[in-house]
């Protein structure tokens, strides 16, 4: 395959994304300007009344002796009491465990061996968004895992990357089952609500109900886009890697498959003591009024230990039935060593809470959400254009911001009270930002994996660069944001739910 042209704007964003300093950076910037601009605007008397007080709106000055001493007596549990950091922490246990078993390829390769070939498009997306339990960890299993599909099956083997990618990577704010980015996005969330309305809580499963709609009119969206759009056009791209270095597509063993119906059976089982556990009206896991999904009742406060659990089990079991863990030693050696590619996750966490917290307790945040909601209000658009905005935004900031958690940390105690103001929930102001943020993950540079998919795909076929693949993923991009919006829309005017204890309009 020819080397792809240049293209002016790809390579400015290219350009410009290299040039702009870590992300952990950006939120040292933050810290330093909230301090500065509360020292400047705390002799400023403001006629916006603070909703948490009914008094008018105070900024108090970040920089006297008193607040910076604050500052440091508080910093280490701002850090360590940050609500995403600990739920991240814990779930990768349980992530490092199903992949370091091999429970996770091997569950997938089940899934894909009895796929007819004229169906694996739809098969690997539903694959791919069900993976998203697992979270990045399925992009480095999957996509080469896609390829060597589509290869072996005698299809082009890069619409088999791409179908792999665009469900693991632009639809991953989907999924059909709870996965470790509800209550990661949710902590943020809940923190910025706090900012207007300090009792405010957000459920975790808050958009649940919404993505598990809109999971399966994107897994046919992919599948068209892969076969009608996708892999036409490759068919004048001759498959000229080298053979010998082609990923093979390894049968599931008979001990893999004894071991998968352990693992199966073991969820089962534990899905079962849950449920158990959760029926009788006085059981411990249920609120005061009896509620299993309110956010104060102990089952929805326990989400994330839960996850662990269902994690953790399946992945022993199976390690142990397949042979892969011989000891305990085994199974720390997988916990440690998913923990050890957090550093850097921790680094940035360190930085967004230190920032998040100076600008709450000076009042910035709420200060620009009062102001820019008062603006929303004078525009008086509707809330359909508004949330259409967010979404819109969403798009082109993570073309330079990849991390999804590193983006909505600073766009969260912005979007969230500024939208409460004209009457927009928290969940719903979150739910934009989500379907904002997954479609143009495939389609730019600066996200992490993109050189790895680059990689994968010169194994198959030469001269395959960055224009190659954003100009395969664009079609996915664009029509992922097309049904994203026609389903958000039909489901909003229908009234239907966006998750547990999420509403449209706030309060």
């Amino acid at each position: 395959m020819a080397t792809p042209q240049r293209n002016g704007f790809l390579d400015w964003i290219e350009r410009t994304g290299n040039r702009l300093p870590d992300p952990a950076m950006h939120f040292l910037a933050a810290l330093l300007l909230a301090w500065v601009a509360s020292a400047v605007l705390a002799g400023v008397a403001f006629l916006e009344v603070d909703p948490r007080t009914g008094q008018p709106l105070v900024i108090h000055n970040q920089l006297t002796g008193e607040a910076l001493a604050t500052f440091l007596t508080k910093m280490v549990t701002t850090y360590t009491g940050f609500p995403p950091l600990g739920v991240v922490l814990v779930l990768v246990l349980g992530v490092g465990i199903a992949e370091h078993s091999g429970l996770f390829a091997a569950g997938l390769q089940r899934l894909l061996d009895f796929t007819p070939r004229s169906l694996l498009s739809p098969a690997l997306a539903t694959a791919a968004i069900l993976s998203h339990v697992v979270a990045d960890a399925a992009i480095v299993a999957l996509v080469p895992l896609g390829g060597a599909l589509y290869y072996a099956a005698g299809r082009h083997p890069l619409t088999g990357i791409t179908v792999a990618f665009a469900g693991t990577t632009g639809a991953f704010a989907m999924n059909l089952l709870p996965t470790g980015l509800d209550p990661l996005l949710q902590g943020f969330t809940q923190s910025a609500a706090q900012i207007l309305s300090p009792e405010r809580l957000v459920n975790p499963l808050c958009n649940l109900w919404f993505m598990a709609a809109l999971s399966p009119p994107i897994i046919l969206a992919t599948w068209w886009v892969a076969d009608r759009i996708v892999e036409p056009r490759l068919r004048g791209v001759a498959v000229d890697g080298d053979p010998a270095g082609l990923p093979k597509v390894e049968p599931v063993s008979p001990r893999q498959q004894r071991a998968l119906w352990v693992a199966l059976a073991t969820v089962l089982l534990l899905g079962g003591l849950v449920l158990a556990a959760t029926l009788p009206q006085g059981s411990p896991l249920r609120g005061p009024d009896g509620a299993l999904t309110g956010s104060r009742s102990p089952m929805m406060q326990s989400i994330v230990p839960l996850m662990l659990l269902f994690l953790l089990a399946p992945g022993l079991t199976y390690g142990y039935a397949a042979g892969v863990f011989q000891s305990h030693k085994d199974v720390i050696k997988g916990m440690t060593k998913a923990m050890a590619s957090m550093g850097y996750y921790m680094v940035l966490v360190f930085f967004a809470a230190l920032f998040i917290y100076s600008f709450s307790v000076s009042n910035l945040g709420a200060l620009l959400a009062l102001k820019g909601g008062a603006m929303l209000q004078a525009l008086q658009l509707p809330p359909t254009i508004t949330i259409l905005g967010i979404i819109v935004l969403t798009a082109f900031i993570n073309l330079v911001v990849g991390s999804a958690s590193a983006k909505w940390a600073m766009l969260a105690p912005i979007f969230v009270p500024m939208l409460m103001t004209t009457g927009i929930s928290p969940e719903l102001t979150q739910l934009a930002f989500r379907l904002g943020d997954g479609p143009s993950n495939v389609i730019t540079p600066l996200l992490p994996y993109f050189p790895l998919v680059i990689a994968f795909s010169l194994r198959y076929v030469k001269g395959v660069g960055i224009g190659t693949i954003i100009s395969l993923m664009l079609p996915y991009t664009a029509v992922y944001y097309v049904v994203s919006l026609v389903v958000l829309f039909a489901y909003w005017g229908l009234g239907l739910p966006l998750g547990i204890e999420a509403g449209y309009v706030y309060p």
